[in-house]
């Protein structure tokens, strides 16, 4: 293995043992889960949102490693967001996790996402880690119907 491909997966590792923003927001005013049947990740998103901007953003859940650093990372990066810049992030990890998109290290956005950017080659674990990408956006549009990544 690459020295790169070590530190992806020691990134990876690290936000599954120690996941950033985990837990229930008790003043959140948007929230939804997210259900991946494939492996069995549950996430649900909590999200406050004030005039169009992400205040604060945790989740809770249980899933696989790269489900959880995906949540994670996520949080940490949408802090501070505008609803549109968060929706603009979504659509550039999406895109770049599923092959659509090449990864630009000069992308700000980007950057804190890098060490998925070659799961592409890896289409079962994609779902994984974009459920709590998915999980975000239907908490931003207060969808009440859980999301399946099916």
């Amino acid at each position: 293995m690459s020295f790169l491909s070590d530190l992806y997966q020691e990134v990876i590792l690290d936000h599954n043992r120690r996941p950033r923003n985990f837990g229930e927001l008790t003043d959140a005013n948007g929230m939804a889960e997210g259900f991946n049947p494939l492996c069995g990740d549950k996430v649900k998103i909590y999200l406050k949102t004030e005039n169009s901007v992400i205040r604060d953003v945790t989740f809770e859940g249980a899933g696989c490693a790269i489900s959880t650093a995906s949540a994670s990372i996520m949080t940490e990066a949408m802090k501070g967001r505008t609803l549109e810049e968060a929706r603009a992030m979504f659509t550039k990890f999406h895109d770049m996790v599923t092959g659509k998109l090449e990864f630009d290290p000069d992308d700000e956005d980007l950057q804190r996402m890098e060490v998925f950017h070659r799961l592409s080659e890896y289409p079962v674990r994609v779902k994984c880690a974009t459920l709590v990408w998915h999980a975000m956006m239907a908490a931003l549009e207060d969808q009440a119907q859980a999301i399946s990544t099916e």
